[in-house]
């Protein structure tokens, strides 16, 4: 395997995996976990209704998720460059 090949899987890999990390699917999937978790845990703690309380974390978590993105880029423009 060559330099160059080895160099394009890496980068087709990176690619995918950073797909995976920023795609809906992965968010809704691991909101709906948390939720599914929550509601049977919830009422061992004598928590009624952990239907409802479940949805704080999840709705926290899908929130900071949509703005991540946003922070980012002002991270990137006015923090990141400024170390250069």
């Amino acid at each position: 395997m060559t330099d160059l090949s080895a160099l394009t899987q890496r980068n087709a890999r990176v690619e995918s995996d950073k797909a995976w990390e920023t795609s809906w699917t992965r968010r809704l999937c691991i909101a709906s976990f948390t939720y599914v978790f929550l509601v049977f845990y919830l009422p061992l703690l004598g928590l009624e209704k952990s239907y409802v309380h479940a949805t704080v974390p999840v709705l926290g978590y899908l929130f900071s998720t949509m703005t991540l993105p946003f922070i980012k880029k002002w991270w990137m423009g006015k923090i990141y460059q400024k170390k250069d």
